[in-house]
């Protein structure tokens, strides 16, 4: 019995393994962010395809082993800037709760102006593509980094950044070929020096933003499952910026629950099934809580 329970164990640790390998190069795309004033070159983000995300899958556990549902809700009367101009406009807000058989289940939320062309589907790919990295498939695109390039004459690359070793297929290092079934290879992430007080102030987050909404950002930003693992001092300074931008989030969260009432305010946390302020479950939830109070909020005022 215990030498079945070990192997069931190695089992899933392969299949983890094989999800969290990169992509085929081919399958990855570049997406311009910001530009230069002239537009000559632009700062881009690498991305994938929700195909390719399909691909491992179906790959793996075949297209009857995996299963994925979208909860759909929108937020209307918000207003933005477009192109200098103040408009009227909406969110479409989708949650992805994707299970993998014999994995388990995880969720992951998109939001995208309903403004924008093919917002839908917008929204589904990036809450079906943020569920999957909790797999560990596509994760390690977080990791690479915003790079500067030339521009053509329509804003596009003119040569696509070239990806890291770490951030190709095993196989693709020595034969060429593509086998998007191996093992993995994490980026090696070099120590040194920490600062004790940074390590201290880390920890204090845990208080304000709860456990789960702390070991995300920890793990996000620091590639640590602890406040004393972040490997160095400019790790820690990012850990400390992005739970000093989710403490804002709780902050502003509280305000407008203040603003809202009671009723209101419980009503959107059932909707959004937040047990409590130091129980939210993620930065994409966190977001969710702030919109919809907002949405509540405005109609208050109005």
């Amino acid at each position: 019995m215990a030498g079945n329970e070990a192997k069931a164990v190695l089992d899933t640790d392969a299949l983890f393994a094989q999800l969290a390998e990169p992509f085929d190069s081919s399958e990855i795309k570049w997406r311009v962010t910001h530009t230069t004033q002239d537009g000559s070159r632009g700062a881009v983000i690498a991305f994938a395809d929700p195909r390719a995300y399909t691909d491992r899958l179906n790959q793996l556990f075949t297209p009857s082993g995996w299963t994925r549902n979208y909860d759909v809700t929108t937020v209307s009367a918000v207003t933005r800037q477009k192109r200098d101009k103040i408009i009227q406009t909406g969110k479409v807000l989708v949650t992805c709760t994707l299970t993998i058989a014999r994995l388990g289940t995880h969720t992951g939320s998109g939001e995208q102006w309903a403004d924008e062309q093919n917002a839908m589907t917008a929204a589904e790919a990036q809450a079906f593509k943020r569920s999957a990295s909790c797999f560990g498939l596509g994760r390690y695109l977080y990791n690479l980094p915003e790079t500067w390039v030339s521009l053509d004459d329509h804003g596009r690359p003119i040569k696509p950044p070239s990806l890291p070793g770490w951030a190709l297929p095993k196989a693709n290092r020595t034969t060429g070929k593509t086998n998007p079934a191996c093992g993995p290879r994490p980026p090696a992430v070099q120590r040194g020096p920490i600062d004790p007080k940074a390590t201290t102030r880390i920890e204090g987050f845990r208080r304000i933003l709860g456990d789960a909404l702390y070991g995300e950002i920890l793990w996000r930003a620091g590639r640590a499952r602890g406040a004393s693992d972040i490997p160095n001092a400019q790790s820690q300074a990012i850990v400390v910026e992005s739970m000093e931008r989710a403490s804002r989030g709780i902050e502003k969260a509280n305000s407008l629950a203040e603003q809202v009432g009671e009723a209101s305010f419980i009503g959107v946390m059932d909707k959004l099934r937040i047990e409590s302020m130091t129980s939210i479950p993620g930065i994409e939830p966190l977001k969710l809580l702030v919109a919809e109070l907002e949405q509540e909020a405005a109609k208050s005022v109005a």
